[in-house]
């Protein structure tokens, strides 16, 4: 796709017929838009735009083509969804899922929840591959299902996104505890606040950027770290003796969790689930940019394969490696420091007398975490722009600097990140915890909506006749993979906080952080119901020939090849 926009205003002041014509294929009425620039009023970065209640906006809309900037290439995309899947759920995370699950019972969980990451990663991408909006499933919500959906579940995004920025920039300065006390945690909050904003505000190709040399960092590490590992227990290291599957006969394959004999051991499988459920989060964010991505119809479908087939495997291999290092009784893995002491990789390093290992684990784990709040920071910030396009938030959050960042919104969420001072004070840390654990099902909930959106996608394709063949990218199988995948999103919602049921293990704070995103998300749907008077659309009536009419008017540019010694790392993203 061409990097101009689609329906950029000529010097003048005036757009050609062809850009009006299209205005009139997205239902957006820009006649506002033509006097004001006339008359001097607006320049096109504050522009409110006229928004319409309808599906046809719900394409790339000319406030998106005007505003935003495509500078994210295929490559940002595949490193963005690696680098926000590989973070501390699998530096720091596999320990606990082998404690409670054994190694059996912890590969068996990740399996299934990588299986599901697939369906959700494949969904995503055919979705947003003839819809490549900003807020992407946000907005396929409303396009494809309800608008109260969009709202519901775009409202839920930014709440748990304005929480996560503090709470990632809160764990880096719990890492650098790690090796020093003796600094104030004021100057890593703001060192990393002032940070995130600056990648923020800047253009979406510097985040691009960054993420992609982070995500390069990550997997350089997890691939060190498996050999390391595959060494370690095959008694390559002098000294150490070979462990082999010792682990896997004693202790044993699965842990009796909660309860005892065969119960025990599959409540401890069923266990490891939410817990590879988190730390897969954030493969959803892959597409939040898309009318940000330059050749989206080619760009999205490939970022989606690689990385299923990277992401599954390094934490399929990881999770292997783990439980062949340390046994699931070992009361290391119960360290909840936060820091790269919890790490199995760390632990079994040091058992085997490496001691540089903790101190590499946790520079890249204090990466993770900065790179986390970037994603968060830009994923916020597009899902609230998206809101806003469609009238679901003020519009202020359409102003844009001239480079084409959401300003506003990244302001807002700045002004969020200033939660990490409650870090500071024991109770007011308690107390925030206690809000970032409300968002704890917001995953589950992003996944489910994701599946939902193309389901009522590929119905609505064969309602109205419309071959998949005329789909940028499609699977025959994926609407089998949707159904199996949503209905086992909603039995992990609904069964996550089961421990809570069993004897004596009552807690009211773990009952509400497990549960009462279901209640928040469904209030927010039926009050914008009975508010606006939303209508679930016939699957006949959801304009789809419109999409494939931009996408026929608006191809891809042609494809240009990694060349010289980009080519030895490119097999990540290529």
């Amino acid at each position: 796709m061409s990097t101009e926009p689609l329906l950029a205003a000529s010097a003048n002041g005036h757009r050609s017929n062809h850009h009006q014509n299209q205005d009139q294929l997205l239902g957006n009425d820009n006649m506002g838009y033509d006097r004001e620039i006339e008359n001097g009023g607006f320049d096109r970065y504050s522009y409110d735009p006229y928004v319409i209640d309808d599906h046809s906006s719900d394409l790339v809309t000319a406030a998106e083509s005007r505003s935003l900037s495509r500078g994210l290439a295929q490559r940002h995309l595949s490193m963005i969804g690696i680098a926000g899947t590989i973070g501390t759920g699998l530096f720091l995370g596999l320990g606990g899922a082998i404690q409670t699950g054994g190694p059996l019972g912890a590969l068996l969980g990740y399996g299934i929840v990588g299986l599901i990451v697939c369906a959700v990663t494949f969904a995503l991408g055919e979705v947003s591959a003839l819809l490549p909006v900003t807020g992407s499933f946000v907005r396929h919500a409303e396009f494809l299902v309800d608008p109260a959906l969009g709202f519901a579940v775009g409202w839920n995004l930014v709440y748990g996104i304005a929480l996560s920025i503090p709470s990632e920039i809160t764990a880096i300065c719990v890492l650098f505890t790690f090796w020093t006390d003796s600094v104030s945690p004021v100057a890593y909050i703001m060192a990393f606040i002032f940070l995130t904003f600056i990648v923020g505000i800047a253009f979406v190709r510097v985040f691009g950027e960054v993420e992609f040399a982070f995500a390069i960092l990550k997997i350089l590490l997890v691939v060190f770290l498996i050999i390391l590992g595959i060494v370690i227990a095959a008694g390559g290291i002098p000294g150490t003796p070979a462990i082999g599957f010792r682990y896997w006969h004693n202790p044993g394959p699965f842990v009796e969790y909660i309860a005892t004999g065969n119960w025990g051991k599959f409540l401890g499988f069923w266990g490891v689930l939410t817990s590879a459920v988190f730390s897969f989060a954030g493969v959803e964010s892959l597409a939040m940019a898309a009318a940000e991505t330059q050749n989206p119809y080619r760009a999205i479908p490939r970022a989606c394969k690689r990385i299923f087939i990277r992401v599954v495997l390094f934490y399929m291999l990881a999770i292997l490696v783990v439980g062949l290092l340390v046994p699931s009784d070992d009361e290391s893995l119960g360290d909840d420091s936060g820091t790269a002491a919890q790490s199995p990789f760390v632990i079994a390093a040091k058992a085997a007398g490496i001691d540089a290992i903790p101190s590499v684990v946790n520079a890249v784990v204090i990466t993770s975490a900065w790179s986390a709040s970037n994603q968060a920071l830009l994923s916020g910030t597009r899902v609230l722009f998206g809101l806003a396009l469609k009238g679901q938030a003020p519009r202020i959050f359409l102003r844009t600097t001239s480079w084409g960042t959401p300003y506003v919104c990244v302001l807002l969420f700045t002004a969020f990140s200033f939660l990490s001072f409650m870090s500071l004070s024991s109770g007011a840390l308690t107390v925030f915890w206690w809000f970032v654990d409300l968002t704890a099902a917001g995953v589950l909930v992003s996944w489910s909506v994701i599946l939902t959106n193309h389901i009522r996608f590929k119905m609505a394709l064969k309602k109205q006749g419309i071959p998949e063949s005329r789909l940028p990218w499609s699977n025959w199988w994926t609407i089998y993979t949707s159904g199996f995948s949503l209905f086992m999103c909603l039995l992990i919602l609904l069964t996550g906080g089961f421990k809570v049921f069993t004897k004596g293990n009552w807690s009211a704070s773990d009952f509400v952080s497990s549960y009462l995103d279901i209640p928040l998300v469904l209030a927010a749907y039926f009050i914008w119901k009975l508010v606006k008077r939303t209508q679930i659309p016939s699957l006949k009536s959801i304009p789809l020939d419109e999409a494939f009419m931009q996408m026929a008017e608006y191809p891809d540019e042609p494809e240009e090849k990694s060349k010289g010694w980009i080519r030895i790392l490119s097999w990540m993203w290529d």
